[in-house]
């Protein structure tokens, strides 16, 4: 198994453990490039929270740029379940992260290779590397939540 596939990993169990939280199942981690460590792991915890911007990925950039005192932490690859939101690929590119990987896309609601392409906008000063790394575990524990809700 490849740091990638680890990492994806990892971001499932994160997920797993949103779903059993009743939240939608997105699970993230931060990656120090130079270490491989896991610097951050989480989940979506939007309702937990009653904060619509506590999506995993938010969450982890946050946890570590407070642990490093910084608003940028270029040293550091983000590891998603689905394709990030818009307001996700911002945060992202704010805070000047060096990869987005991400295990499912969004067609609907996905801010990176869908809808309005964040990274593709002119007016978008950080372009991290994004790769979608086909994670059909990733899709499908959306799918199956979905599936209790409706």
């Amino acid at each position: 198994m490849n740091a990638d596939t680890k990492a994806m990993e990892l971001a499932l169990e994160e997920a797993r453990r949103a779903a059993a939280r009743d939240e939608v199942p997105i699970g993230a981690v931060l990656v120090h490039v130079a270490t491989g460590e896991i610097a951050a792991a989480n989940g979506n915890r939007t309702l937990e929270l009653n904060d619509p911007t506590a999506h995993a990925e938010i969450l982890v950039i946050r946890q570590v740029c407070n642990e490093e005192n910084a608003q940028r932490i270029p040293e550091y690859d983000l590891y998603v379940t689905l394709e990030p939101c818009a307001m996700c690929a911002a945060a992202i590119s704010f805070a000047r992260l060096r990869r987005v990987v991400f295990g499912a896309l969004d067609p609907k609601g996905g801010g990176v290779m869908h809808g309005g392409k964040f990274y593709e906008q002119p007016t978008c000063h950080h372009r991290p590397d994004a790769l979608h790394l086909d994670t059909p575990a990733a899709g499908q524990i959306l799918k199956d939540y979905f599936k209790t809700k409706r």
